[in-house]
């Protein structure tokens, strides 16, 4: 959970040195794959009972905040 993470900002870190949209739209997308991978890693961590009910929903709250801004950004790129 820690690599898909820090994937997401050093996707996005990575893109935004990028010279056209398209290029930086395609790390925006891999950051978007990456911050579901950080909720599927959520689900499994609550599965295992890692993590509680109010803390599973509270970071997939966050989780899902993140994608939709990803997707929005991506979204005023094209």
């Amino acid at each position: 959970m820690r690599r898909s993470a820090l994937s997401v900002i050093l996707n996005l870190a990575e893109g935004s040195a990028k010279k056209s949209d398209r290029d930086f739209n395609r790390y925006i997308k891999n950051s978007l794959g990456s911050i579901n991978e950080c909720a599927a890693g959520i689900d499994v961590a609550f599965g295992e009972k890692l993590v509680n009910e109010e803390v599973f929903k509270n970071l997939m709250i966050k989780a899902s905040e993140i994608a939709n801004q990803l997707g929005g950004f991506s979204k005023s790129l094209r």
